[in-house]
């Protein structure tokens, strides 16, 4: 048995990887990509990577299929993403042995994050028959015409996600554009294949049409037929703003308009007034324990008040020292391994780089051999005194690597953290309530959490500003980006 073998649970099976294009499922393509398992280095699944033809076969099923399902009374398309989320949650288990294999989240994390995709996929669905599909413009006041708005679904809709949280960016987007009345052709990272392919599997079972939902797995090649495709009608992305640049270009083009969530550099802000306990215990769960580090809106960089600057900063390092790093598998692991080799050669370069430039590190900042080194672990790892100007304090990580600065009062705190071309999400810790309300409104971020609250939650819009990308995942503005707007007048006679 090989080590990749063993680092599945037992008895799981990983699904075969195919394109799945409206009734059909196949397994070639233009190539194959070898799926890595990250806990172990080792090859253990082939992905076919979509050609353009196959590209093309996808968007015209889901264009045939956008009759159907825009037609298909409201109701059923409620019921339809209800049984979704109903299948989803039934199949929690499995989700989180995926997850495990696609890019080594641990598996009580993946737990948690597949109850949030169940979440995201009821809130739409309760919003398919009730959508907000237009207003009364004008009476008599015009002229005696009679105008109002149509709220109208664009056709098909080509996504594209990221690897760090394939299931949760599908619930992020999919079931608001079902719900909408378009139809889909998803394209999931290459290192991250094997959720899509259940979640198209209960895509059926909850009798929604062939075709509405198509999964073409693929590289950049597979991306861009996507995006050029002119029966796609609006594409979303889920990823980097060097891509996202490439598929804005390629939009302008033919003025297709885009939806973007990207990455980030979020600022934690810790005044001294906060519970500090609570505001550490935070900082180091929520810069190490999801996803080990590798989330655009996670906060990175750790903006603490001079007057506690050395004590809090000592407490995070003890306590993301006391965080297992480990097989996914573990129950105890918080920490896994990060997706693959270039993720551990950016990692110890941008650490490298701080430690030239005076910064500290308090824990971590080698990566992990011994029973772990032939996964691409890297401990928690706490930088203290990081550069204001520094790439540490400006640059996305995507890693476990918490940047700590210092901040003499509000004014530097928030100077401090708008101080990045990224405007993702942003947390603030303070007991003062008219303090917060004046921080939340002076970040320049999509988001703003404060003393711990939750984000990405689905009732209220994600999405962020800068190279932190337009538009919004999330809440009644998630769902209205996937209508386009038709006025209509109707005259007196």
């Amino acid at each position: 048995m090989s080590i990749a073998t063993e680092q599945r649970a037992p008895g799981f099976v990983l699904p075969e990887v195919t394109l799945r294009i409206g009734s059909t499922s196949r397994a070639t393509g233009s190539g194959t990509h070898h799926h890595i398992n990250p806990a172990t280095g080792l090859a253990d699944a082939t992905v076919p990577l979509a050609s353009a033809a196959d590209v093309d076969e996808a968007v015209c099923n889901s264009h045939e299929a956008f009759s159907v399902w825009k037609s298909t009374p409201a109701v059923q398309r409620a019921r339809a993403l209800l049984k979704l989320a109903d299948l989803v949650e039934e199949h929690t288990g499995e989700f989180a042995a995926l997850a495990t294999a696609d890019n080594g989240t641990p598996a009580r994390t993946a737990k948690l994050m597949v109850g949030a995709a169940v979440e995201w996929i009821r809130y739409y669905a309760g919003w398919a028959d009730k959508l907000p599909l237009g207003r009364v413009t004008s009476v008599a006041g015009a002229g005696g015409s009679f105008g109002h708005t149509l709220r109208q679904p664009y056709g098909v809709i080509g996504i594209i996600i990221t690897w760090n949280a394939p299931l949760m960016s599908l619930a992020m987007k999919v079931p608001a554009a079902l719900a909408a009345g378009n139809t889909v052709v998803a394209k999931p990272s290459e290192l991250t294949p094997f959720s899509a392919m259940l979640f198209a599997d209960l895509i059926r079972e909850a009798g929604i049409p062939d075709g509405v939902f198509n999964v073409v797995t693929g590289g950049a090649d597979a991306g861009s037929a996507l995006v050029s495709h002119p029966l796609v009608k609006k594409v979303s992305f889920t990823g980097g703003p060097d891509t996202a640049r490439k598929i804005t270009a390629e939009c302008a083009r033919t003025f297709k308009p885009v939806l973007l969530e990207l990455g980030g550099k979020s600022a934690n802000l810790v005044f001294a007034d906060a519970d500090l306990e609570a505001a550490a215990l935070h900082a180091a769960f929520m810069a190490f324990g999801i996803m080990t580090g590798q989330g655009c809106a996670l906060p990175t960089r750790l903006l603490v008040q001079e007057s506690i600057y050395e004590q809090f900063a000592a407490r995070v390092a003890e306590i993301a020292s006391s965080f297992t790093v480990g097989s996914p598998l573990e129950l105890d692991t918080v920490c896994g391994p990060v997706i693959n080799q270039g993720a551990i050669d950016r990692i110890e370069s941008m650490v490298a780089q701080a430690r030239n430039d005076g910064a500290r590190v308090l824990t971590g900042g080698s990566r992990l051999g011994g029973e772990l080194a032939d996964g691409y672990y890297y401990p928690p790892t706490v930088v203290a005194d990081v550069d204001r100007q520094s790439e540490l304090a400006r640059q996305e990580v995507f890693g476990p690597v918490l940047a700590i600065l210092r901040f003499s009062d509000e004014a530097d705190a928030v100077a401090l953290a708008n101080g990045t071309d990224y405007g993702l999400s942003g947390y603030v810790w303070t007991s003062d309530a008219k303090r917060a309300m004046r921080v939340v409104e002076a970040l320049e971020t999509g988001e703003v959490v404060v003393n711990g609250a939750p984000n990405a939650v689905a009732e209220r819009p994600f999405g962020g500003i800068g190279h932190s990308g337009n538009g919004n995942e999330g809440g009644l503005e998630g769902l209205e980006e996937f209508f386009w707007t038709k006025s209509v007048a109707y005259g007196a006679n």
